[in-house]
């Protein structure tokens, strides 16, 4: 299995590898927040963590199966622009 970063270079190439990188990361940064701050929210209303585990057990469930459909082989190449030298195509 490859890592998240290789799936991405694999799919998308190197060319917008950083802006890619930066939303994987993002993503991840953003989750973990929503996870530690979820728990604690919880934690004020029910005084346990109880409910907040079985609702992240659920969500890595649903994440797995997600996960399970996505494909580290490359993306079939696109064709080539039919534009020469940066120039648009003329249209009759």
């Amino acid at each position: 299995m490859l890592l998240t970063s290789g799936i991405v270079l694999g799919q998308f190439g190197v060319r917008n590898a950083g802006t890619l990188f930066g939303f994987v990361f993002m993503s991840h940064q953003v989750g973990a927040f929503l996870g530690s701050w979820g728990a604690g929210a919880v934690r004020e209303l029910t005084g346990a963590y109880d409910l907040w585990w079985w609702l992240a057990a659920a969500l890595g469930v649903m994440a797995a199966a997600i996960h399970f459909s996505i494909s580290d082989r490359p993306a079939p190449a696109r064709p080539a622009s039919p534009t020469v030298s940066g120039q648009a195509p003329r249209t009759p």
